[in-house]
């Protein structure tokens, strides 16, 4: 088992891990430290004797150990009481909802944390990201992040913040901020099976708790929707555009998962941002794309929930109804200069305009703006045929 293979498995399993032991011991911090000790532990003794039988049982057992022995050393830190409450006995009866992760879902995602500090613990303790990862998708260095998680986590610690799922009657207030970092923690593992299944499995526990809330159900259809296109979406080390895709590898069962979740929010007529965005996908579902019907539902979502990024979209969608010419302005107003995929899409306009010379440089843009290496794959192929139209 190689070094790669353990970060593998800690990665997969680090949100569980890291929520059993904050239910153990009420701490974000001891419950880190000890599931980074086990990972230590675990590249020192896995690569020689080999992976345990149950990879998971293993890393929270030997984090708990790691735990309890340095809560022992330390005896005069604060949160002893959590020490205490770990070495007296068994646990006292679990929560209604009886998920540890959705627990330590909600506890990330309390309404003392603004929200960009919600999304970069949940990504962090939930999600099993490291922080140079968290610190990239929030486009910040990575001490710059490793500062905020601290203070995240402190401010969690000072606000006295418990480790439950919210009453019924405040999990309302709650929910658009706990949806807004599921969908962030998906959208973080697109092309990383791990952190997307994660989301999803979290999605598919909040419907539980919530089957009748239309915007739980928008997020989970959009993630399956989303998720049934993962084997289609690269060939040969290189990112494959949903137009080029083969649907023959679009996974058909999540897919109808996905439509059937978007027809119910359909028939409540109450429409969000996730429900649109999943009606949109639905859409993109049923080759060949009907593109008025993804331009009326993006127009939709302007109305709704308004955004550069949305525009963004739309502006491709208008492309592919109304042309290029009518589509690049709305682009070219746009202030996304740091989004990569803002130079990619106006790139592949000017491309399709003929403008040759300002799509290789807008490619060039792109390049500089993702460390994705199929994306950065399928942005050089597309510069360098640029750069040899416009030198034919």
């Amino acid at each position: 088992m190689t070094a790669d293979d353990v970060e593998r498995a800690f990665r997969e399993e680090h949100g569980r891990a890291v929520a059993v032991l904050v239910r153990a011991f009420g701490d974000l911090d001891v419950a880190e430290e000890a599931v980074q000790d086990a990972f230590a532990e675990a590249l020192r003794r896995w690569p020689v004797d080999g992976p345990p039988p149950s990879p998971a049982g293993w890393i929270i057992t030997t984090a708990r150990n790691r735990a309890v022995d340095r809560l022992r050393r330390e005896g005069a830190r604060p949160g002893k009481h959590a020490q205490a409450a770990l070495l007296r006995g068994p646990a006292e009866a679990e929560p209604a909802v009886g998920d540890d992760r959705l627990r330590l879902l909600f506890t990330c995602c309390h309404p003392v944390l603004g929200m960009a500090a919600r999304v970069a613990l949940t990504l962090r303790m939930v999600g099993g990201l490291s922080t140079a990862e968290v610190a990239r998708a929030f486009l910040v260095p990575e001490a710059t992040m490793a500062q905020r998680l601290v203070r995240a986590k402190a401010r969690i610690r000072e606000a006295r913040v418990p480790y439950r799922v919210p009453e019924a009657e405040k999990l309302p207030g709650r929910l658009a901020g706990v949806l807004a970092v599921v969908y962030l923690v998906f959208n973080e593992g697109y092309r990383r099976e791990g952190p997307a299944a994660e989301a999803i499995r979290l999605g598919r526990v909040l419907l539980e708790l919530l089957p009748d809330e239309p915007e739980v159900r928008g997020l989970l259809g959009l993630m399956l929707l989303v998720e049934s296109r993962r084997a289609a979406r690269v060939r040969g080390g290189e990112l494959v555009l949903l137009a080029d895709q083969d649907p023959g590898l679009w996974d058909g069962a999540l897919a109808e998962e996905g439509r059937g979740l978007v027809r119910w929010c359909l028939r409540r007529n109450r429409p969000g941002p996730y429900q649109i965005q999943a009606a949109i996908n639905a859409v993109h579902s049923r080759p060949p794309t009907d593109w008025r019907q993804v331009l009326a539902l993006y127009d939709q979502l302007m109305a709704v929930a308004p955004s550069p990024v949305v525009a963004l979209n739309r502006a491709v969608a208008v492309a592919e109804v109304e042309g290029v010419d009518a589509a690049l302005p709305l682009v070219e107003e746009l202030d996304l200069g740091r989004y990569y995929l803002f130079h990619a899409v106006r790139a592949d306009l000017l491309r399709r305009s003929g403008r040759d010379g300002e799509a290789a440089a807008a490619y060039g843009e792109a390049l500089t703006r993702t460390g994705d290496e199929v994306e950065i794959a399928f942005l050089e192929r597309r510069r360098l045929g640029v750069l040899r139209s416009e030198g034919s």
